[in-house]
């Protein structure tokens, strides 16, 4: 099977050269000719990372080379986004970038890289859900009641996060924007802890990532007021959107995607792009995935792009609104 493939590729290289094609056009012909490479900017065994080898697996054997994933953590994401920035825009190097990379810009002045300009989008690959749960003992069973205790207690209820300037930071920093109430935030050194403590009834509130909310969502020990999904997860099905539950149009969550460095041959592009949609409608592929905790988001060049910018803006208001910092 794989020698056809060859065989095939080596036929439409030369129906390219002889029709006057591009060099372009005649690379995606014979793409990929060797392992293709993919830098994770965060250590194995993460979403990000987990996310990345399930769709790199099956691209794999359909192309019948090697997907490399290369885990370059450091800096929380920038390290390996400075790596591929610097890569060669040949076809056979990526990144896998998460939310970090639209959060970023707005937190740290000197990066001396471009998630816009140094990169090209190649798609969408999984949305992480984060929902909102609060310890019973908060006496609220919906958004709705959360936000009217809120108004009523301005500052008093406490929610914890994963850390300053991250997206379960962020999520309840927009929410209470959107809702105009004042609670306060109780970062902490990963969702572990921040969890932990809310169980404990040290915190109240938290805007959980589903890995880390629905163990104790199960056990009763936390109660499900809303998630950040525009729709219903099947994570967690019977947990309504919070913009169907009293604010409207509010939208949090974490992700993942894939870029290119700027200058990789758009042919090149869509064909890994095509490659990966493909995974991300595959039953077994979207099963793994919800196991792991994440769902398949997959899109196209253009409407990723798109995505990317929104979310900047998303989260360089959010962050302005809150005056957020971060130290380092």
């Amino acid at each position: 099977m794989i020698q056809r493939r060859k065989l095939l590729k080596s036929m439409l290289y030369g129906a390219a050269a002889s029709y006057g094609l591009g060099p372009f056009s005649a690379f995606a012909a014979t793409w990929p000719a060797q392992p293709v490479n993919f830098i994770v900017p965060f250590a194995p065994g993460g979403p990000v990372d987990t996310a990345a080898r399930i769709v790199t697996e099956g691209m794999s054997r359909q192309w019948g080379q090697t997907a490399v994933i290369d885990n370059r953590a450091g800096a929380g994401g920038i390290l390996g986004a400075r790596l591929s920035a610097k890569a060669r825009p040949d076809g056979y190097h990526y990144f896998f970038a998460a939310i970090h990379h639209a959060i970023l810009p707005s937190l740290n002045s000197a990066l001396d890289y471009d998630i816009e300009k140094d990169f090209v989008p190649v798609g969408g690959v999984a949305r992480f859900p984060i929902i909102l749960i609060a310890h019973p003992s908060l006496k609220v069973s919906s958004v709705r009641e959360l936000i009217a205790l809120a108004k009523a207690q301005p500052g008093k209820i406490a929610y914890s996060s994963s850390g300053t300037g991250g997206g379960t930071h962020l999520a309840g920093a927009l929410f209470a924007s959107m809702a105009d109430i004042s609670l306060q935030h109780v970062p902490y050194k990963g969702s572990a802890p921040a969890v932990q403590d809310l169980v404990g009834g040290q915190v109240q509130l938290m805007f959980a990532d589903a890995t880390s909310a629905l163990p104790f969502m199960k056990s009763g020990r936390v109660v499900a007021l809303g998630i950040g999904n525009p729709q219903r997860s099947a994570l967690a099905p019977d947990v309504p959107p919070i913009a169907d539950e009293g604010l409207p149009g509010y939208e949090a969550y974490s992700w993942s995607g894939l870029f290119a460095p700027a200058g990789t041959p758009a042919d090149i592009v869509n064909t890994l792009n095509e490659n990966i949609n493909a995974q991300l409608k595959d039953k077994a592929v979207i099963e793994k995935m919800h196991r792991s905790g994440s769902e398949p988001i997959p899109m196209t060049p253009d409407a990723f792009g798109g995505f990317l910018r929104a979310e900047i803006a998303k989260w360089h208001k959010t962050i302005a609104d809150a005056k957020i910092t971060i130290q380092g």
